[in-house]
């Protein structure tokens, strides 16, 4: 059993949704991004999302642009995020991590190459935002012959026509979209976002997880009661800026963020056990 089903497994079991916090590979730099990195389990991630920075993030919004810009700045690569990671499986061997960003710096690797050396890393899947069910067999093969998931995205413009396209041939997780836009801009209405994911599991049983739009721990935990789980990019990315922005010490930064984050992962986790706010 790969680490995201066994991880699902283990949420199904106690009655939870996963939290799952993104940050960007070496914003502000490497050495931040992995101090944060490596606390974030024990701060309450149940899976980690790894944004690998690119010049054109499309699907980003401003916030997550900027934490691409500032890793890019400092150096950061492809090859150094794999390495981020394999620094991270040296003591945590359960926590999946899936990285998340566009197809370009993978194609510029070389998928089969990529494939090998992000699964070797401990890698457990990927969003490649830009590459739609139909263009990436090119990743999707050589990834699942390394044991690697391929997680899709679903949006409030899936229509019962598209979604069986993007569900064959998912795994790990499905990702909803929960606006329609970029990261970070909007806010999401829970009752379509519930509507959409009720949709999802009807064709499905793979875990459906619910991102953009979510940024307080109440709206998390909104989420975590009909969804499998949260995703928190924006806001956490966002944190990060404030704090670089007003020069605090490292050590400060990557507590605040760690602290932010559980204060999430609280939330997202205890939501089942409370009674829904109609």
């Amino acid at each position: 059993m790969s680490r995201i089903a066994a991880r699902f497994a283990e949420l199904r079991k106690a009655n939870r949704a996963a939290f799952v916090p993104f940050i960007t590979a070496g914003d502000p730099d490497a050495d931040t991004t992995f101090a944060i990195l490596e606390r974030l389990p024990k701060a309450g991630a149940d899976l980690i999302e790894l944004g690998v920075p690119f010049s054109d993030p499309m699907a980003d919004g401003p916030a997550i642009q900027a934490s691409s810009l500032r890793a890019l700045q400092g150096g950061m690569t492809l090859s150094k995020t794999l390495d981020l990671v394999q620094r991270f499986r040296r003591k945590n061997a359960t926590t999946p991590i899936v990285l998340m960003g566009y197809y370009n710096p993978i194609h510029r690797y070389g998928t089969a190459r990529f494939a090998r050396d992000a699964a070797a890393a401990g890698v457990d899947g990927l969003i490649t935002v830009d590459l739609p069910p139909e263009e990436d067999e090119v990743l999707r093969v050589p990834a699942a012959a390394q044991g690697l998931d391929v997680v899709r995205l679903a949006a409030p413009t899936t229509d019962a026509r598209r979604l069986p396209a993007i569900l064959n041939g998912a795994s790990g997780f499905l990702y909803y979209v929960s606006i329609a836009g970029v990261t970070g801009t909007k806010t999401f209405s829970a009752a379509a976002v519930r509507e959409a994911v009720a949709k999802v599991k009807a064709h499905s049983q793979i875990p459906c997880v619910v991102g953009f739009g979510i940024k307080t721990p109440e709206q998390a935990a909104e989420i975590a009661h009909f969804a499998d789980g949260a995703v928190v990019g924006s806001a956490i990315v966002s944190l990060m800026a404030e704090a670089v922005h007003s020069g605090p010490a490292k050590a400060a930064l990557v507590e605040n963020v760690v602290n932010f984050c559980a204060s999430l992962a609280d939330s997202v986790h205890a939501a089942r056990h409370e009674p829904v706010v109609e």
